[in-house]
């Protein structure tokens, strides 16, 4: 087993440390409610290490800017809540479509529009999915305790890098601004973990970074280093020029498809709490799982067999293990900070509609009890 070290710190912070411990050298950002602390900390981080932190005029300069350090081959990060989201949206397409890999943090808060910007929220699940228009199969990964604020970001740059497309990791108010005990790996087993992206080494004549097999990502040299080809978010063939070809067309979103799809067992991650012998399934993530697991604890205690699966890895979602779940248990309910965004995609995995819900949209976090009690009434 590797060696943890212990750090004390919030879930900002410690996907800030993630970060720089994970090989980026450049993060581009604006500050704001409740993720502005993981831009502050890595401006403190990054110049120790040779690398860059730069506070850009809004959101939408911070994403062009991540998206330039992608291309020229560094690993990039930034950092936000839901509006910085919606404000990167146009250019997170673009990285989906010329398959430039990095991190993005979204530190979610109450929604929509300003909403509550101090307050917790799970209300950004269904833009994770498809932040942009268009389509593409997305990567979210959503931290569920602080240790996972650190190695969750560390997983999404080797994720990002290896399907050569952004990477975002869920945080939220309550898991950010949360300080505590965390236990990490050290730096020196996160540094043999790290997973580059690949380099095409041949004749400049030869290279065609799009033109690979239909469940590959894209090959894209660092710019300036003495190989061409074309940038474009426009439909484009094996050297990036734009065509309007049928095939091409078809065959490049098929891929931006399969790349992703045809390795979703590297991609899944899950945690099953006592659910060998539960007669009653709650489905939770995120911070409001801390609140989920105590309710089983309790329920437990009360003879009431609970038992809890967290998804880690949100989208692509874990449809086959939540399908299996649906037949085992007849009893299910979801624990949401939002209306029951997740809920549909367990409906769609399960293929059942009587599934329970919880949901708060105030602001304020779970509590135990507030589960406990929910599962006693439905139950």
């Amino acid at each position: 087993m590797s060696e943890l070290r212990e750090i004390v710190s919030t879930g900002n912070e410690l996907s800030a440390l993630a970060g720089v411990d994970a090989g980026c050298t450049f993060f581009a950002g604006y500050p704001l409610t409740p993720s502005s602390e993981v831009m502050h900390s890595i401006s403190d981080y990054l110049p120790k290490v040779g690398g860059t932190c730069i506070q850009m005029e809004d959101e939408i300069g911070a994403i062009c800017a991540v998206i330039g350090a992608g291309m020229a081959g560094v690993r990039t990060m930034t950092g936000t809540s839901g509006p910085g989201m919606s404000l990167k949206a146009e250019n997170l397409g673009l990285a989906q479509m010329a398959e430039v890999p990095l991190v993005c943090v979204n530190v979610m808060r109450g929604g929509p529009s300003t909403g509550l910007p101090t307050r917790v929220s799970q209300g950004d699940i269904a833009q994770a999915k498809t932040p942009s228009h268009g389509d593409y199969k997305s990567i979210t990964l959503c931290a569920g305790n602080l240790a996972e604020c650190y190695t969750e970001t560390v997983r999404a740059f080797n994720l990002a890098d290896r399907f050569m497309q952004p990477v975002f990791v869920l945080l939220d108010e309550t898991i950010g601004h949360m300080h505590g005990k965390a236990m990490v790996p050290t730096v020196e087993d996160v540094k043999k973990g790290i997973v580059p992206r690949k380099i095409f080494d041949g004749a400049p004549e030869d290279y065609r970074p799009y033109g690979v097999e239909q469940d590959e990502p894209a090959v894209l040299n660092p710019m300036f280093e003495g190989y061409r080809y074309h940038f474009t978010g426009l439909h484009h063939d094996g050297k990036g020029f734009p065509t309007e070809e049928i095939e091409t067309c078809r065959k490049l979103i098929e891929r931006l498809f399969k790349k992703v799809e045809d390795y979703q067992d590297e991609i899944e991650s899950n945690e099953e709490y006592l659910l060998e012998d539960a007669d009653i399934l709650i489905i939770g993530y995120g911070s409001s799982s801390l609140a989920v697991k105590e309710a089983v604890d309790v329920l437990r205690a009360d003879g009431v067999k609970v038992g809890m699966f967290r998804p880690i890895t949100l989208w692509p979602s874990p449809e086959k293990r939540m399908y299996d779940l649906g037949q085992k248990f007849k009893n299910i309910l979801t624990v949401e900070l939002n209306q029951g965004q997740y809920l549909e995609e367990v409906q769609r995995a399960t293929g059942r509609l009587d599934i329970n819900k919880l949901t708060k949209t105030n602001g304020r976090p779970f509590s135990p009890q507030d589960i406990i009690d929910k599962v006693k009434e439905v139950f």
